[in-house]
């Protein structure tokens, strides 16, 4: 298990590493903003995407940014400057500023973990949770249950779940996770005094299987394709589908290896469409991705991804549903990427192309030489008002698919702030 716990390095020493890019220029579009201003023209070579596109005056991005100062109890604060994303979709709210957590309005506050486990056991259990659930059924609040193996809610049958509740995965040697099959739903609601939460006894990463959750919108994988773990299909074209709803929901110690191809992300949305409503969730201290997104269009609102040591967002299959708030915040060294950002590995022109719409983002790395968010395999993106540091490559863009999108302007980047220059690899893909 991954367990290392190294103290975070300070801003200012993140600040301080090591800069580097593989940057090449080229005559660049003008990216569209709510509010454009003109684009210088930089000089053009043989490149698809450069800083000197990214740092386009209409763009109002920074590289190379001092974080020291930035940042208070860890992840805490903003920089003022951005767009309002309010005025463009109204699924998001007004924040015309970069960065997750506001000084002045700590939406993380009494629900999410940021150090340390549970006390959380399987033996202050009411009733185990194991099968097929065939009818509609409600935990009942401030309970714990315990969780052996796979449960599965069922097409059509609703698993109602309320504040307080613990679901705590046996350790027993099975392989224990919760998924939501096409036509069933998951009505999770909490309340940020008392969440609900999801562990295990075995308190260290991937100990279980988190939640899987199937639903019937797009997918642009070939042909019929069914979750890692569970091998439940999922995909369709009802964009709006409704999965149910998970509200402060906080899932720990997941990652379970199935086998060496196949571990669980805390949560997986594989086609999960728009109609589920996804907010205040956290994955924390688990050994692969903190939430990842097969696909579909569903949106996510306030989400906290803290020690998931391999990615901490994941997307792939075409996912283009919105987010906003979004904070991932590594510590230790064997965290990988904070946004790891695919179309489809096996055809990065594979259609619907994934191009979330995502602002309001504070991503902070474990202080190493690795990537933080990577921009590939076809993907697009509209991503605004956001701050990462703590990699020593804080923003890739990679394949020639991806930097086309940038430089075409189909793709967004705007009011990003970065520690360090970006790194662009497009043209040797």
């Amino acid at each position: 298990m991954k367990m290392s716990n190294l103290k975070f390095l300070s801003m200012a020493a993140i600040a301080a590493m090591t800069m580097f890019t593989a940057c090449s220029d080229d005559e660049p579009n003008p990216n569209p903003n709510p509010n454009p201003n003109p684009d210088p023209d930089p000089t053009p070579s043989t490149g698809i995407y450069s800083s000197e596109q990214f740092l386009a005056e209409g763009n109002h991005n920074t590289i190379n940014f001092d974080f020291a100062g930035t940042f208070t109890n860890g992840f805490f604060g903003t920089i003022n400057g951005g767009t309002d994303m309010s005025t463009v979709d109204n699924f998001f709210d007004a924040a015309a500023y970069q960065g997750a957590i506001a000084a002045d309005n700590d939406w993380t506050a009494g629900w999410i973990r940021t150090e340390g486990n549970g006390t959380e056991s399987s033996e202050d259990a009411v009733e185990e949770l194991t099968g097929d659930l065939t009818e509609d059924k409600t935990l009942l609040k401030d309970q714990t249950y315990a969780l052996s193996g796979s449960y599965n809610i069922l097409n059509g049958v609703t698993l109602t779940i309320e504040e307080g509740v613990k679901i705590v995965a046996i350790d027993d040697n099975t392989t224990d996770y919760i998924l939501v099959h096409q036509g069933g739903k998951i009505m999770a609601e909490g309340t940020a005094e008392n969440p609900i939460v999801m562990t295990s006894d075995r308190k260290e990463p991937g100990a279980w299987g988190g939640l899987h959750i199937c639903g019937k919108a797009h997918t642009n994988a070939d042909g019929e394709v069914t979750s890692e773990i569970g091998n439940a299909p999922y995909g369709g074209n009802v964009e709006d589908d409704n999965s149910g709803t998970l509200r402060y929901v906080r899932i720990e110690n997941s990652g379970y290896a199935l086998d060496p191809e196949h571990e669980a992300n805390g949560i997986s949305f594989y086609g999960v469409g728009n109609g589920t409503k996804v907010e205040y969730v956290q994955a924390y201290n688990g050994s692969d991705d903190g939430f990842e997104f097969f696909g579909g269009s569903v949106d996510i609102k306030h989400a906290v991804v803290i020690n998931c040591t391999d990615d901490s967002f994941d997307w792939t299959e075409g996912w283009n549903g919105r987010a906003q708030f979004l904070v991932a915040y590594q510590t230790m060294e064997e965290c990988d990427c904070l946004m790891e950002c695919d179309n489809n590995g096996n055809n990065f022109a594979a259609e619907p192309v994934a191009h979330p719409t995502i602002a309001n983002v504070t991503l902070i790395g474990n202080g190493g030489d690795g990537q933080g968010v990577r921009l590939r395999a076809g993907t697009q993106v509209s991503l605004y008002n956001a701050l990462i540091a703590g990699k020593g490559m804080c923003l890739t863009t990679e394949t020639a698919e991806t930097e086309q999108a940038l430089a075409d302007g189909k793709s967004v980047l705007n009011y990003v702030t970065l520690a360090t220059d970006i790194t662009c690899n497009g043209d040797e893909e």
